[in-house]
């Protein structure tokens, strides 16, 4: 603890400790806590309590109150277990009789503020932290403390229950780890007294028949297996096994959904996983005998693992895969169909009424779909797919939510009145048909599957944020379409698809709404990165009325639309484009007319997000070299970064220093100074003092005015960009060992401006009016100015003062206590540093 911090210390206890104070805030409180616990991590000794009498004092003093708040009383209990968790500070508030009056039976658990939630979480957070050493261990078992915490797993607060179930696992740990002597074997070992406590009182619960208390032994369990490897759980669990097995075959009991996590927990372990017999038969026996929403994520976990069983992992993709399997059969007239699976593991007829049931159809369908997503994402899948099985039943679902297909069985009727334009289907089953894009072995399906994606694309009932999954599902299958090998009935299949997606396109273009504007351009959007290189994509592009609908929507009334539009339009500037003789030329976009019309969009849109798309596709214009086709690169950025500077979108001026980057980059290689990652141009004409062109060229752009004004940004992380560029910079025209002599700097020209300079970034973004071009002495278009400016200011400061956290004095533990004491009114307002 510094000396500053332990002057304060005094008066921040006596100030909480004063019952007529204003309630301090809870956010201090854990920032008090916080400090305190990293005060006590690595210094187990008694010094902190001896050294600073204040904090024992803290405690007796609350403990005095008649009636404390509840959050200064919550407070005092968890620092109290903090200060107690290393033994030698435990012996000191034992002799100061402090524990007993806090924790034990004299303690709040027998006052009317045990019925405030937040000291019953103090007092089970305070015995957490305090649980490490047998001192403490005897004294929570000795002092009736476990009865507390067995009956805080019941609270009525979630938040206390919780924290109870986790001590418990906790004391559970410490004590066969801290006090047995020899490992526990078997059955016959004896465990330690509180070991033994938490046991018993486990097998009684489990026992009980009271849903409640079965429900939390299975909860501890389920933590304790998740965190606890150790070999003694399996002697544990063997305790218990019979009691858990049975919970499986009855109906009545509530607590099934815990023990898919319990199972599922106990097979992630090491202990379990390499067993064989008992313990991977009860996770068959759950996978037969849960529901299936029950089962379906224990299915999922089990398939993610990877020494689960081939037998087991089997019968869990099957549970997993069952309510598709029921789908594609009810569709089908009897035999026409074989569904995914060969058998069930447990009985069709319990899927087949959840999806007849108007309630459950949906959530049990949202569900599988999400897992089977999150499955396909997995890029070393244990247990093989019926991918095109899959894909079909995933196109009959579509069918049916969109009214596309007549069922052929009185089940099918029903799941199909069921799912009729339920969104929440229709989303899910879009995602996982975009993700079965990237799937061996679905081509065969292609013409079937896109005339389900295009009736949605076409449907009036599509919602927003269901086309918007279709057009995303489109365009992955799109990409899959052009890698297949090309014979000539493939591709007028593929020409004809495209021809009736652009069809789609124009009409979405000019919907109503807004959100399917946007979406339609983002689709757009997404096509020409894909499949840009394609004639036959290129030919359906450009002749179809979609490039001008597009240029159109630069102007649309919805911000995020014109920024989507821009993002467009961009891409499809830098298309690669035919030969003139080419009968579709005349579509093309006039690349003059499109970058003025983006140039105004950045100097005159009103809303972020148009110009913050602008100057992102400028930036990629520049990295693929698109600009040296539309005029002399210099004036262009110049042009950009001028209106770029005043922007009040933060985002912008960092997308400015973002294009300037890459400028100086392509500049420098250009030059031959060095290798250049963004270089889609020749080199330039060799020079014989290539650092002066480079100033001359930077200079020309007025590169250095925009740079050196971003170091002053008032938004930090555009100041720390403007360095990063300047330092790169800097290394072009001096070694590190040959800076410029600041004192010779002042005796030059330019040393006046360029001093009065270095000041002036030394405040930072308080500097108030930084100057233009030649202001102060300083030209920053004068190469020769610049050159002694790179050398002579001392950007490696300024790089550690902007990338100082503003943490380093805000929020550390002197300003912390200053604010305590200003909140509670002890001190003037002009001594706290508030923030």
């Amino acid at each position: 603890m510094t000396h500053e911090c332990a002057v304060l210390l005094p008066g921040v206890c006596a100030a909480l400790a004063e019952p007529r104070q204003p309630g301090l805030d809870d956010t201090c409180l854990e920032k008090l806590l916080d400090w305190f616990r990293s005060l006590t991590w690595f210094d187990p000794t008694v010094e902190l309590v001896q050294d600073n009498p204040c904090l024992t004092e803290l405690i007796s003093s609350v403990l005095a109150l008649p009636e404390p708040s509840p959050s200064i009383l919550s407070f005092t209990l968890q620092l109290a277990g903090i200060l107690a968790a290393s033994e030698n500070r435990f012996q000191h508030l034992q002799q100061e009789k402090l524990l007993e009056r806090l924790f034990g039976r004299d303690g709040p658990r027998g006052r009317a503020l045990w019925e405030d939630a937040s000291v019953r979480s103090g007092w089970v957070k305070g015995v957490h932290s305090m649980v490490h050493h047998q001192p403490a261990l005897h004294f929570l078992c000795s002092g009736g403390g476990m009865d507390v915490i067995f009956a805080l797993q019941g609270d009525l607060s979630l938040f206390v229950a919780s924290a109870a179930s986790q001590l418990l696992v906790h004391v559970l740990t410490f004590s066969v780890e801290c006090e047995t002597s020899k490992p526990l074997s078997t059955k016959d070992c004896e465990w330690p007294a509180c070991a033994q406590m938490i046991k018993k009182h486990m097998e009684d619960s489990l026992q009980s028949g009271s849903a409640s208390r079965v429900e939390q032994s299975l909860k501890l369990l389920t933590s304790l297996f998740g965190s606890c490897y150790a070999p003694w759980t399996e002697v544990l669990w063997s305790d218990v096994a019979k009691q858990i097995e049975s919970f499986l075959m009855e109906e009545t009991v509530q607590a099934q959904h815990v023990l898919a996590n319990l199972l599922l927990n106990m097979a992630r372990s090491p202990v379990f996983c390499d067993t064989e017999g008992s313990f991977w038969a009860l996770v068959t026996s759950a996978l037969e005998h849960l529901t299936p929403v029950q089962a379906c994520p224990l299915a999922v976990g089990l398939l993610k693992l990877c020494k689960c069983p081939q037998d087991v992992r089997i019968q869990a993709l099957t549970v997993l895969l069952q309510p598709m399997d029921c789908i594609l059969r009810a569709a089908s007239q009897p035999l026409e169909y074989a569904g995914l699976l060969d058998e069930s593991v447990s009985d069709p007829v319990t899927v087949e009424s959840l999806l007849s049931s108007k309630t459950s159809c949906a959530g049990l369908l949202c569900q599988t779909l999400a897992h089977l997503e999150k499955l396909l994402s997995l890029k070393h899948l244990r247990v093989d797919l019926p991918y095109i099985s899959l894909l079909h039943s995933l196109m009959t679902i579509l069918k049916f939510c969109n009214g596309l297909l007549t069922p052929a069985s009185p089940l099918g009727s029903t799941i199909s009145r069921n799912l009729i334009n339920c969104f929440r289907v229709q989303k899910s089953a879009l995602d996982v048909l975009a993700a079965l894009s990237e799937k061996k072995g679905c081509d065969t399906l292609l013409g079937s599957l896109f005339d389900v994606l295009l009736a949605y694309l076409e449907s009036p009932n599509s919602s927003p944020t269901v086309l918007k999954k279709a057009f995303q599902a489109t365009s992955k299958w799109l990409v899959r379409l052009q890698e297949l090998s090309c014979s000539n009935s493939q591709c007028q299949q593929t020409e004809k698809i495209l021809q009736d997606v652009f069809v789609v396109l124009q009409k979405r273009l000019c919907s109503p709404c807004w959100e399917v504007r946007d979406s339609s351009l983002e689709f757009l959007t997404a096509m020409i990165k894909c499949l840009r290189d394609q004639d036959g994509f290129r030919q359906c592009l450009l002749s179809s009325e979609v490039p001008r609908l597009t240029e159109n929507l630069l102007e649309d009334p919805e911000s995020y639309v014109r920024a989507s539009a821009v993002t467009a339009v961009g891409h499809l500037a830098c298309l690669p484009h035919f030969a003139p003789e080419s009968p579709v030329a005349g579509n093309q976009c006039n690349k003059e007319n499109t970058v003025a019309k983006l140039q105004e969009i950045l100097s005159t849109d009103s809303e972020g997000f148009p110009r913050r798309a602008v100057i992102s596709i400028f930036t990629k214009w520049l990295r693929e070299g698109c600009t040296g086709q539309l005029e002399d690169t210099e004036q262009f950025i110049s042009r950009v970064i001028q209106t770029v500077e005043h922007d009040l979108d933060w985002e912008v001026r960092l997308g400015g220093l973002e294009l300037v980057e890459v400028f100086c980059s392509q500049t420098i290689c250009q030059l031959g100074l060095s290798e250049c990652p963004y270089a889609p141009v020749s080199s330039a004409v060799p020079s014989s003092t290539p650092q002066k062109e480079l100033l001359r060229v930077f200079c020309r752009a007025k590169l250095f005015g925009f740079l050196f004004r971003s170091l002053c940004d008032c938004d930090k992380p555009v100041g720390q960009r403007a360095c990063d560029i300047l330092i790169g910079l800097r290394g072009n025209f001096y070694p590190m060992s040959t800076l410029e002599n600041p004192q010779e700097i002042e005796d030059s020209p330019a040393g006046r401006g360029i001093a009065w300079l270095q000041r002036t970034l030394r405040q930072g973004s308080v500097a108030q009016n930084f100057p233009t071009d030649g202001g102060n002495g300083v030209d920053f278009q004068d190469p020769e100015n610049m050159m002694v400016a790179l050398g002579a200011i001392d950007l490696l400061e300024l790089h550690d003062e902007l990338n100082k956290s503003s943490d380093h004095v805000e929020e550390s533990p002197q300003s912390l206590l200053q604010d305590i004491l200003a909140t509670m009114g002890t001190i003037e307002e002009n001594e706290v540093d508030c923030y």
